[in-house]
């Protein structure tokens, strides 16, 4: 059974950093393409970055210059580091797997074994 579980999350000022952590149990972690995603309240859950097996990268206009995404197989853990943070960055934060080939397209029907998520709030 896949799980997933992500920590990190918190209540930081505008222009601050954030460390998100993901780890995964259940499967493969190496094999498998990982990603985060974001949704704010009464918004649609939108992606943010990710990251293949091979450390191949891609990110959200959003997240660009801002965010990077990084991964350790050896720990089965994936990482965000989150810089410059904005108002508009605050929401709920989940990493998911995928196998898919169109992982680039950062939507979720590509990605499967969602975390339960760890809020981020960024004050101005």
């Amino acid at each position: 059974q896949v799980q997933v579980a992500e920590s990190g999350g918190g209540l930081v000022q505008a222009g601050g950093s954030l460390r998100l952590s993901c780890t995964a149990s259940g499967l493969t972690f190496g094999d498998y393409t990982m990603a985060w995603f974001r949704q704010a309240p009464g918004k649609e859950r939108e992606g943010v970055a990710a990251i293949d097996s091979d450390g191949s990268t891609v990110y959200a206009d959003a997240a660009k210059g801002r965010f990077t995404i990084s991964r350790d197989n050896a720990k089965n853990t994936l990482y965000l580091q989150m810089n410059s943070l904005k108002p508009e960055d605050t929401a709920m934060y989940y990493c998911a797997a995928s196998l898919s080939s169109m992982w680039r397209l950062l939507r979720t029907w590509a990605y499967g074994d969602w975390g339960q998520g760890t809020q981020v709030t960024v004050s101005s």
